[in-house]
């Protein structure tokens, strides 16, 4: 995808309410070897969703980009949320996953 493209896909996602995180800090982070980088107690699944998450891409583009089922990306997000302790009740649990996740790296 192009940077047009990506800029337009960041603006309908902020504009729907979404969040969008910079990819180049997204890569930062998730890197296994850096010293920010995510909980020990995440899969490599599990970031490579996450960081999929802070992108502002929803479920079914995530299952597309990594090859995975609809219901294979719906178990990591639900991981996600419990390894990061996100009650299902929790209101904006999305957001508040990936901004807790930064806030601790």
């Amino acid at each position: 995808m192009g940077r047009g493209a990506d800029f337009l896909r960041a603006v309908e996602t902020a504009s729907a309410g979404g969040v969008v995180i910079d990819p180049e800090v997204v890569r930062h982070v998730t890197r296994a070897d850096s010293p920010q980088g995510p909980p020990a107690r995440l899969t490599a699944r599990e970031r490579e969703v996450l960081a999929h998450m802070a992108e502002g891409r929803s479920n079914a583009e995530i299952a597309k980009e990594l090859f995975l089922s609809g219901a294979a990306v719906s178990k990591h997000v639900a991981n996600v949320f419990v390894k990061l302790g996100m009650p299902p009740d929790e209101d904006n649990r999305r957001v508040k996953t990936i901004l807790t996740w930064f806030a601790h790296n």
